[in-house]
């Protein structure tokens, strides 16, 4: 009997506790009621030309060497491969499907750039079922925003949210077509904030377990007040599919872009004008700073705003216009945001000095020039295991120093240091190279069994690596 009332007792504590769990979690169904009719599912359509179709690409590069015989069984091959049927003659379409969300009465929609760009033609479907043409206003690809128009009045609207007030472990919600089915509702939490993510350095993503897939991208992120506080952007999946990993563009972000496409069609960013690496606690150790926080400048572009402050590589950038820098992603999208032509303060760290550089900053060009570098003679130096030469007078005038490595001897100090045969040496422990026989006379002086920063040009870029030599070198 007392075994009974014990089991009893325990599927009621067991009951009552699933409830009041149950109670806790947040109720998305108002939310959706209330905003999903401002969400919206883009189609786009692209008129692909017959030399853009695979046949017709194969065709234009080999020219009269495609010969398939007939009846050979590679022709099935290359028709699985390349798609199926003939090169074709006139211009076909090709369809891509996205989401987006009505920001104004009067038809302004915010999407992904990804989703229309190259788009012949817009059609947005609303949720009452109506299909409208809509016009590109303007995208930006590096942030991934674009604004559109459609010729309605009196469409519903969202509310527009602030993601700086997001806290990570927050409930959050998406509205999306993925997969082309409308309105789908997806709930999880804010994982992370300010996540950098490749090709997109002026952006700080949120990160969330909401599942997001094909299709979502440019729908709304709500918090559980119903306001907007992201634009629905990218995924990290290994198969294609939701794995975990979604990212949102910040609805601050998105709007400042909206507001510049609204007034001029462009948008405009500024350009502090240096490159930056992460600072690991090698790199740390080897500056003599007390933890790894921070940008490292590797390289100073020449006639940036950087050059003309007076920046150095090797400064270690602590704060830009009073914001903190933790993290070298932290300082592309706050420099990105400068209004341009305003002058900010930029706090560094400077030969275990810090000072404050007043920076004016000018608009981001549209592309950087690259630098190369060549070989002539060369020189041996095995106390670090590295062969290097001189540069050419044309990469010297480019990069001002440096010596060329040819060679590196296998498990040296450089070679475990990661450095590589076409790397560029323009600083050993923060003293520039000039030439091989300045290159010589600094090898001969480094310190034995200290973390020394080393600054290499490789592939158009500027880095630090770190090096030791041992008790043996």
């Amino acid at each position: 009997m007392q075994i009974i009332r014990y089991t009893f007792y325990t599927l009621v504590l067991l009951i009552t506790s699933l409830s009041l769990q149950a109670g806790s979690l947040p109720d998305f169904t108002e939310l959706v009621e209330e905003n999903g009719r401002a969400v919206v599912n883009i189609s786009t359509r692209h008129k692909i030309s017959a030399s853009q179709h695979p046949w017709g690409r194969l065709k234009d590069e080999l020219g009269d060497n495609l010969q398939i015989p007939e009846g050979s069984p590679f022709g099935d091959l290359f028709k699985r491969f390349l798609g199926e049927g003939e090169i074709p003659q006139q211009p076909r379409d090709s369809t891509s499907l996205g989401s987006g969300f009505i920001i104004s009465e009067n038809g302004f929609i915010i999407t992904n750039h990804h989703v229309v760009e190259g788009a012949d033609e817009i059609l947005v479907r609303l949720s009452d079922k109506r299909e409208l043409p809509a016009r590109l206003i303007g995208s930006d690809k590096f942030s991934d925003i674009a604004l559109l128009k459609v010729e309605a009045e009196d469409l519903p609207v969202v509310e527009i949210g602030n993601s700086s007030d997001l806290r990570v472990g927050e409930w959050v919600l998406a509205i999306g077509s993925p997969f082309g089915f409308d309105h789908s509702a997806t709930a999880g939490i804010v994982s992370a904030k300010g996540r950098s993510l490749p090709r997109a350095n002026y952006v700080p993503f949120i990160q969330t377990d909401v599942a997001i897939n094909p299709g979502n991208s440019g729908g709304p992120l709500f918090n559980l007040d119903g306001k907007v506080v992201g634009i629905n952007s990218q995924i990290y999946s290994r198969t294609g599919g939701f794995m975990g990993l979604s990212f949102s563009i910040p609805v601050e972000v998105a709007m400042d872009v909206v507001n510049q496409l609204k007034q001029s069609g462009t948008v405009s960013r500024g350009w502090l004008g240096v490159y930056i690496q992460e600072i690991t606690h090698e790199i740390a150790q080897s500056f003599e700073l007390d933890k790894p926080v921070g940008a490292l400048v590797s390289q100073v572009i020449a006639g940036s705003p950087a050059e003309k402050s007076a920046f150095k590589a090797g400064d270690v950038i602590l704060s830009f216009n009073k914001k903190p820098i933790l993290d070298s992603s932290d300082l592309p999208p706050l420099v990105g945001r400068v209004r341009v032509g305003s002058k900010v303060p930029v706090l560094i760290l400077r030969d275990g000095k810090k000072k404050t550089l007043m920076v004016t900053i000018e608009e981001l060009p549209s592309e950087d020039k690259p630098i190369a570098a060549a070989k002539t003679r060369p020189a041996k130096s095995n106390r670090i295991g590295v062969e290097v030469v001189d540069l050419d007078a044309e990469s010297l005038q480019d990069l001002g120093r440096g010596v060329l490595i040819r060679k590196v001897i296998p498990a040296g100090p450089a070679a475990l240091s990661g450095l590589i045969p076409g790397d560029v040496l323009l600083q050993l422990d923060r003293k520039n190279i000039k030439n091989v026989a300045d290159f010589r006379k600094k090898v001969a002086n480094l310190p034995i069994g200290r973390m020394i920063p080393v600054l290499v040009h490789r592939q158009g870029a500027d880095q630090f690596i770190v090096m030791k030599i041992s008790d043996s070198e």
